[in-house]
């Protein structure tokens, strides 16, 4: 027979197989302390689990650590929940871890703290958002178990101090593993309902671990936004849960907790009665000033001697009436004034006024018109005339009338000026005052210039 040779991935993938078919080894609970810790960046964590004997490489994907209750360290001693594999490039066996809870009251107080410091970085403590609590509120709910002795406790404080007020009890588990979920699922029924005007959430003392549903993250959201105001009573005087740091108020005790929400009838009775008396003293104190002035006006000369003042107000009156009619004579006269010349402006603008007025302005420029057009006729004659003379001065038919005459050449109609426009032959026309005559140049006699040369050509 043939011996097989396996492989090394081979081998690796045979005895992880028979790992994982193991029934213990594929749902084991193990405990131990964590070291070796890297939370990489894809979200798995990456770590070791070691006792004082030994120790074995584990693995925690991101889809089961999102649900962690705590953020696992260095040194955490912690139970885990998961199962044995091989990885078969390294050929090393693991431990696949699925659930995972610290170990201990240690551990559940680390979880505390990482939880408190988480939620006082995100602001869920801050006094300026928490609500204030109603002064009398008329419904309040409590959320608490219905056996313990919280609930007594709160019932029997709310009914000594505040009896007019309604309570709506709502049963929840206040301890163990459905408690936590029992807890929201409660306070979120009450605010839908908006019944009530304020919370008490709560129960009777315990262990942290009996406590731990105070400080589960779902509780401290669930209390965070609430839209009624929460008053927390987890019965413990000296250690507070995350539910007492968000909560709008907290409470060390469950009765404590009946107190805060509600005011003391007695006291309110004492404060009534006292602003009643305080009240009844002020109006005493009212009254008796009144009725000491009211003595006083009785003792005025007014009442006691009514006709007096009345004869003064008489007088005054017939003052007031002479006055009057002073002012309305004064006030008639100056409306009569006043309308004369209103009177008077309106007939200057009468229409006929006016009319007249309108003619006699015609009348007058038609006048002052005549005059000017006679005057300016005048002024053109008187032009006219002397332009006439003084063209009649240069006519040339004057001239002629003195003796002179115009020569024309025949052909071509044109003055002659000088001897140069003739030759000997030329028939020229001579025009005289009364007539034309037709003439020939028979000779020409230049006239001597300046210098004694005669002009001319002398043709």
């Amino acid at each position: 027979m043939e011996q097989r040779i396996y492989s090394i991935k081979e081998l690796n993938r045979y005895i992880r197989m028979k790992l994982e078919s193991d029934n213990v080894l594929s749902e084991v609970w193990i405990r131990g302390e964590i070291s070796n810790f890297t939370h990489h960046s894809s979200g798995h964590m990456y770590f070791t689990l070691k006792d004082a004997d030994s120790r074995i490489k584990t693995i925690m994907f991101a889809s089961h650590n999102q649900r962690l209750p705590f953020i696992p360290k260095e040194g955490t001693r912690v139970i885990a929940k998961g199962n044995v594999s091989v990885y078969e490039r390294d050929g090393q066996y693991q431990f696949y871890v699925t659930q995972m809870q610290p170990d201990g009251v240690g551990s559940l107080y680390l979880a505390y703290e990482q939880l408190k410091s988480k939620l006082e970085s995100a602001g869920w403590f801050l006094p300026e958002r928490k609500k204030a609590i109603p002064r009398f509120p008329k419904v309040i709910g409590v959320v608490t178990s219905p056996t313990g002795a919280a609930v007594r406790d709160i019932i029997t404080t709310l009914e000594r101090r505040y009896p007019r007020a309604n309570v709506i009890l709502y049963p929840v588990l206040v301890q163990g593993k459905g408690a936590a979920p029992s807890i929201v699922k409660a306070i979120k029924a009450l605010n839908e309902s908006a019944e009530a005007d304020v919370l008490i959430v709560g129960r009777g003392g315990g262990s942290l671990e009996e406590l731990w549903a105070f400080n589960e993250e779902i509780v401290a959201h669930a209390i965070y936004h609430s839209s009624i105001p929460v008053i927390s009573a987890v019965g413990h005087e000296t250690d507070f849960t995350i539910a007492d740091f968000v909560a709008d108020l907290r409470a060390a005790t469950p009765t404590a907790a009946a107190e805060l929400a509600v005011p003391h009838q007695a006291e309110l009775m004492a404060v009534i009665k006292q602003r009643q008396n305080m009240l009844y003293r002020l109006v005493r104190s009212k009254v008796e000033q009144a009725q000491v002035s009211l003595k006083r006006v009785q003792r005025s000369p007014v009442l006691v001697h009514p006709k007096r003042s009345l004869t003064q107000h008489i007088e005054r009156l017939d003052a007031l009436q002479t006055r009057s009619k002073y002012l309305i004579r004064n006030y008639i006269s100056l409306q009569n004034s006043r309308h004369r010349q209103i009177h008077h402006q309106l007939l200057r603008y009468h229409p006929v006024q006016s009319f007249m007025n309108v003619k006699r302005q015609h009348t007058e420029l038609t006048r002052q018109l005549g005059q000017g057009i006679e005057r300016l006729m005048r002024e053109h004659k008187q032009r006219l005339g002397g332009a006439i003379r003084h063209l009649d001065a240069l006519s040339p038919l004057k001239v002629m009338e003195r003796g002179y005459s115009l020569v024309y050449d025949q052909q071509e109609e044109k003055l002659i000026k000088s001897v140069d426009d003739v030759h000997l032959g030329d028939l020229i026309t001579v025009k005289v005052a009364d007539g034309d005559l037709s003439c020939q140049v028979w000779g020409m006699e230049p006239k001597p210039n300046e210098k004694g040369e005669r002009n001319g050509t002398g043709n």
